[in-house]
């Protein structure tokens, strides 16, 4: 793309409507006139001074790239998103050109417009000094900044400031694919909507209810949307969003996705029981070592898996495996009663671990596209339901993802699987998940994978600053603030100070909220009548000797703490502080403890830590580099503001060049960068992981989002993979969100009727969705439709997913 040309349209458009709207015309239209001048203006300055950023950031940001054919980093990233923000103001502003003279032309509304992307250039244009501040800083190829101090606290103070309500509103979803953008808008009215009545109601038909008559109005004024969503995201805490985010769990939803995904014979949601068994050593089959089950923070408790398979195969209508079925509401049997054939075992398995944010969500979520791989494929998948956080913090979702994968190697032959070759796959959360149960796998000397799977994977939980996390300011499914609650839960950090919300189908709901309302009108009755006859009643407590909420907060505390040395220690010891820092054990010292005890029920509980503690471990690729690429970046790099004498009063001003300010917000986000030696960990952070534990790794195959904010996780994980000699491929996806995978089934079903266009190939994806099989007549149509609009994001993400599986050895 042109840069100048690009700019150069700006200004002549611009230019072009400020000139005819500064006539001077009287009234409403008058002012709207004299506001959309003044975005006219505004928007020129902005471009004026980013024009020789972009241009700058253009001749270096190859630097930053994992190889010549993946042009993908944050960098690159944030021009794109600038570029994108240009040519919306370049379309918008030839349409006011050729429409202004209309008798329907509304000014009013093509000046909120303009106005609306003018603040979205004005914060991009903040964003990009931010990355001129870590061109200073990592200016050898590296992506994130060193220190959680520093600059890294001065990206989350600017964030808490900053106004990001023009992203949530008009702008909402410019920079991706503009076939998704219905559905985020969707999302978006759906969470304000919700979040406005979360406090009041907490769950229960009455939030239903309130969100849906209120979310009219988020979908008629775009500003009021924008400024409670950027309320919402600051405000709110994880169990909010672990409460928004399991709504496509309900029955009515789930119900819906399952009509239009693809229909399979083996769909069975599993319970195994915790016990402990022993597994061959891969380097000697005579030798074994115990699989402990989890017991981390919630004690032992039965595995949650899923069984999805598209043909039914040996052993997955066994009676071994039928008892290990757990039931499940809302579910309904399309099966004719026709005797099913059953296949011959397959060669190949696929372990599962769905995304979420270590806090929210099953593999309900994720059945549609699991359903279209198991078909795709043509092989079994097992998906993984572990403990989400911040009721089961770090290592417990890692304990039992752990387990599971030792599980099915050890049961393959209740899964229709022949034992001999398996993959991990997983996404966001999952992917960080899949990793890092590889590494455990390696620490105890079991069988690896053969091949890893990960979407958009977390490889970094800590707080450092990079290029794409400054794409958080304006990601509508990833806010910093999300993402930030998020991985503080998985950590153990986040006061649980709700209970989490009971997942219960609607008509239960009403039964539920009738009951609460007699219970309370009783009760009252009750005490009126009381008072009367006792007046000394009255005054006394209500109810005494209840344990408070909290009383078990320092005891899970405590096991969350002693946890951190032990990613896998089986039950966990509480330590001292200075015990657990004067411990030093090699993977490999450990991994001979582990087996010298395998012919124990448990093994004793001894920690495992990598070759070095997390601190000295740095995930930089070098600390030299070439005299062209330092000159390159000199030129662009801006050096961190100079405080002087009056520092405490000028830091927040000074952060950006004199003489420009971004649009600050009216209420601050409280957020502060928390260090915590819990996300140091390499079984919690793979990135920060020495080379000695990466190199026994299986080939990897990343799967990342150009506008993902965690790109730069992707990208630095893939290059020092590389620079050790691991076998590792990296595909980038242009255009879509974080967490698209999920998304693919609610586009269907929350996107407005249309009929894609220059899609030739459309049809070939849509097969493996076979509505047509279950409804008649007008149902078909509109299912037809839908089918249809499904094909437009299938043929964006779909092939590429299947061939990185398929390259991982599943065919």
């Amino acid at each position: 793309m042109d840069t100048k040309a690009v700019f150069a349209a700006v200004y002549s458009v611009c230019e072009e409507n400020a000139a005819f709207f500064s006539g001077g015309a009287k009234g409403s239209q008058g002012d709207a006139a004299c506001r959309l001048v003044e975005a006219m203006k505004l928007i020129q300055e902005h471009a004026r001074s980013l024009e020789p950023v972009i241009s700058g950031f253009a001749a270096v940001y190859h630097h930053f790239d994992f190889d010549p054919h993946i042009p993908a980093n944050g960098y690159r990233s944030l021009v794109k998103v600038v570029r994108c923000c240009l040519l919306h103001i370049i379309h918008k502003g030839r349409y006011i050109t050729t429409s202004r003279r209309s008798i329907f032309f509304r000014v009013a509304h093509n000046a909120g417009e303009m106005e609306a992307y003018c603040n979205a250039l004005c914060q991009l244009r903040a964003l990009l000094y931010l990355a001129q501040r870590m061109l200073h800083d990592n200016s050898h190829g590296n992506l994130f900044f060193h220190d959680e101090s520093g600059l890294s606290e001065s990206f989350v103070r600017e964030y808490a400031s900053m106004h990001k309500g023009c992203f949530y509103g008009r702008c909402l979803g410019f920079q991706f694919t503009p076939a998704i953008r219905p559905c985020l808008q969707t999302i978006a009215i759906g969470l304000v909507a919700f979040g406005e009545n979360y406090r009041r109601h907490q769950s229960g038909i009455g939030v239903a209810a309130s969100s849906l008559f209120n979310s009219g109005k988020y979908a008629i004024d775009p500003e009021l949307r924008g400024a409670e969503y950027d309320r919402i995201t600051q405000n709110l805490d994880v169990h909010f969003w672990k409460t928004f985010w399991n709504v496509t769990e309900t029955e009515v939803l789930s119900s819906l996705a399952s009509m239009t995904s693809t229909q399979v014979k083996v769909n069975r949601a599993l319970s195994v029981p915790s016990v402990p068994f022993d597994l061959p050593l891969a380097a000697n089959h005579r030798a074994s070592v115990t699989i402990a089950p989890p017991s981390a923070h919630i004690g032992t408790a039965p595995v949650q898996m899923r069984l999805i398979s598209y043909d039914l195969r040996e052993g997955q209508d066994s009676e071994t495996l039928l008892s290990l079925c757990r039931s499940e509401g809302g579910a309904i049997s399309l099966s004719l009663g026709l005797k099913t054939k059953r296949l011959p075992s397959s060669p190949c398995l696929l372990i599962h671990f769905h995304g979420g944010g270590f806090v929210a969500q099953t593999s309900k979520s994720h059945e549609p596209y699991l359903k279209s791989w198991s078909q795709d494929l043509g092989v079994p998948i097992l998906s993984v339901d572990y403990s989400l956080a911040p009721e089961a913090p770090f290592p417990r979702a890692l304990e039992e993802c752990f387990y599971a994968y030792c599980w099915a190697l050890r049961n393959h032959h209740l899964l229709g699987w022949t034992g001999e070759k398996v993959c991990l796959a997983g996404d966001s959360a999952g992917g960080n998940l899949s990793i890092t149960t590889s590494m455990r796998a390696a620490a105890f000397g079991v069988r690896m994978p053969d091949g890893i799977v990960a979407a958009y994977p977390a490889t970094l939980l800590t707080a450092y600053a990079s290029p794409s996390r400054l794409l958080t300011l304006m990601d509508p499914l990833l806010p910093l603030t999300v993402l930030s609650r998020c991985l503080s839960a998985y950590a153990g950090n986040e006061p649980q100070t709700e209970k989490q919300v009971a997942k219960v189908s609607t008509l239960s709901l009403v039964r539920r909220d009738t009951a609460l309302m007699l219970r309370d009108f009783r009760q009252g009755a009750s005490n009126w009548i009381q008072s009367l006859l006792d007046p000394n009643r009255a005054s006394a407590s209500p109810s005494t000797g209840a344990e408070p909420p909290g009383a078990t907060d320092a005891v899970r505390k405590s096991i969350s703490e002693a946890s951190i040395c032990s990613p896998h220690a089986d039950p966990p010891v509480p330590t001292e502080p200075s015990e657990f820092l004067s411990r030093k054990l090699s993977v490999k010292s450990q991994t001979c403890q582990d087996l010298g005890s395998h012919n124990n029920a448990i093994p004793h509980c001894t920690p495992l830590l990598s070759e070095r503690t997390p601190e000295d471990v740095s995930f930089f690729l070098t600390k030299d580099g070439d005299t062209s690429m330092s000159s390159d970046l000199s030129s662009l790099a801006i050096p961190p503001p100079d405080t002087g004498e009056e520092g405490s009063q000028l830091e927040h001003r000074r952060e950006f060049p004199l003489g420009f300010e971004p649009l600050r917000s009216e209420q601050l986000t409280e957020m502060k960068v928390e260090s915590s030696p819990v996300v140091k960990d390499p079984f919690c952070s793979p990135l920060l992981a020495p080379d000695s534990m990466l190199k026994g790794l299986p080939p990897i195959h990343i799967v990342a989002c150009a506008l993902d904010p965690m790109l730069d996780d992707s990208v630095m994980f893939a290059k020092r993979l590389r620079n050790i000699d691991q076998p590792v491929t990296l595909c980038v996806v242009d255009d879509l969100p974080h967490g698209f995978l999920s998304l693919s089934h609610e586009f269907v079903l929350f996107s407005p009727r249309t009929h894609p266009q220059n899609h030739a190939s459309t049809a070939s994806w849509n097969e493996p969705i076979g509505v047509c099989r279950l409804l008649l007549g007008k149902a078909v149509l509109f299912l037809e439709e839908l089918k249809l609009l499904m094909g437009r994001v299938q043929l964006l993400w779909q092939p590429r997913i299947t061939l990185t599986l398929v390259a991982s050895g599943l065919k």
